[in-house]
């Protein structure tokens, strides 16, 4: 590399090169298999706490010298007659060995929707720039959790993209073919051969190139 990293780090020059379409690329396939937030089940704390004492096998009378509350306030706070104050919550807390939000939400339950999806050698769908080669694996699927896509890195300076590429999440990138040296705005430039890997926060400004006499292949994995 011809640069002073430190200069041009600090650069305030404009380029023109093709990292916003690389920035485009990454922010549509996040928004396309972004998953979607479900808002979190509100539940009663009268019902969540008969829940827990139930499922601890404790009677009223046991969870009443656990928790050093009497037995009618905690049968009055089961069937929502009175609302616990917050010192209320800690001694229920404490005695029930539970953290004070689990009286408001519950606990999620493990689903599987047996959700698989096989991409077979060369059969990605190919995203082709001036500076990477992509093909994304797993297209069958929507709203994942994570993009896993191969790239082969045709780049070979940061001056190839004239400027930084950031979007949302995080990224995991390991080298398969070839050497790569990872750029990014808040570290020294890192060389990565075969074998190497490196996760980091997408929102800072990176990019890959290659470093040999051959374009290096790399298994990219970003997530949300």
């Amino acid at each position: 590399m011809c640069h002073n990293w430190h200069t041009l780090r600090n650069s305030n020059i404009k380029f023109m090169s093709d990292s916003q379409n690389s920035d485009k690329f990454f922010s549509d396939i996040l928004s396309r298999n972004k998953e979607y937030e479900k808002p979190t089940e509100q539940i009663k704390i009268g019902k969540q706490l008969k829940q827990i004492r139930t499922k601890n096998k404790l009677t009223l009378d046991e969870a009443s010298k656990l928790t050093g509350l009497a037995k009618s306030t905690l049968s009055k706070i089961e069937n929502e007659q009175v609302s616990p104050t917050f010192a209320v919550m800690q001694k229920l807390a404490a005695g029930l060995k539970i953290d004070i939000p689990q009286l408001f939400t519950a606990p999620k339950k493990l689903q599987s929707c047996g959700r698989r999806d096989i991409t077979r050698a060369n059969e990605g769908l190919p995203h082709i720039t001036s500076t990477y080669e992509h093909n994304l694996l797993a297209t069958q699927l929507s709203n994942k959790l994570m993009m896993p896509y191969m790239s082969r890195i045709h780049a070979r300076s940061f001056d190839d993209f004239g400027d930084w590429i950031r979007h949302e999440g995080e990224e995991f990138l390991l080298v398969i073919e070839g050497e790569v040296q990872l750029l990014s705005e808040f570290y020294e430039p890192a060389t990565l051969k075969v074998g190497d890997s490196v996760y980091y926060d997408a929102g800072m400004g990176h990019l890959a190139v290659s470093v040999g006499e051959e374009d290096a292949l790399i298994l990219w994995i970003t997530a949300q």
